[in-house]
């Protein structure tokens, strides 16, 4: 697979969507994808209908990315049922041919923690079009709010990188400078309450990302 280099603008996903009103608030911001979690145990679980739903009400060009965690492949298709675009997201500890099968662009994550090699994690996965990384926890994946030490992140890494994992509008502009990650992903730091965003906290977190890129560019002028 061909590796596309992230230029200076980043990509932003806000994730836990679970509302039409949290969905609508990120895209009138500029945010570029929206995640859904399909996992019955998150605190932002919806059903794919759920998701169809509120996909409908968004404009086009948004990306909408159905979230798993080691899921049947069953649960998959029926995602993909609800709404045939989805990018697909596997938090979980699936294997490459199983994220491959189902014909869609699909991203894996890995939950980094020390003594853990991410280029050796990764590399059954290079037929993903981006890694995701993200805290690690021992029961959840994904959603804790947690930041983890980027320092264990190479920048070997050889694929499109999403950063997730305790972001805010506080330390992003950091991140997209220490990484020039392809994309970003925040759900707990634009929230309120678990599965419930706020408008302000996405409008700052997306502004902040723009700040970043802005000091990129004038860097690579």
């Amino acid at each position: 697979m061909r590796t596309v280099r992230p230029g200076i603008r980043t990509r932003i996903k806000i994730c836990g969507i679970t509302r039409v009103e949290d969905g609508a608030a990120a895209v009138e911001q500029g945010a570029d994808a929206l995640g859904f979690v399909l996992w019955k145990k998150s605190a932002r679980h919806v059903e794919p209908a759920r998701m169809a739903a509120i996909a409908r009400e968004m404009p086009s060009f948004v990306s909408m990315v159905a979230v798993f965690v080691n899921p049947t492949q069953e649960e998959v298709q029926a995602a993909i049922e609800a709404w045939p675009a989805a990018t697909l997201q596997f938090h979980g500890e699936e294997q490459a041919a199983f994220c491959a099968r189902f014909a869609r662009p699909w991203m894996k994550t890995v939950r980094v923690r020390a003594g853990l090699d991410l280029v050796e994690s990764f590399a059954p996965y290079r037929a993903a079009s981006a890694w995701l990384v993200d805290a690690f926890h021992d029961q959840l994946y994904g959603g804790t709010g947690r930041r983890f030490d980027w320092s264990l992140v190479p920048r070997s890494l050889s694929q499109p990188m999403v950063l997730s994992g305790g972001l805010s509008a506080e330390n992003v502009g950091e991140a997209i400078e220490h990484f020039h990650p392809y994309a970003v992903d925040v759900s707990t730091g634009v929230e309120r309450d678990k599965g419930v965003k706020d408008p302000a906290k996405i409008a700052d977190f997306i502004a902040a990302v723009r700040e970043a890129d802005r000091g990129a560019s004038i860097e690579q002028a």
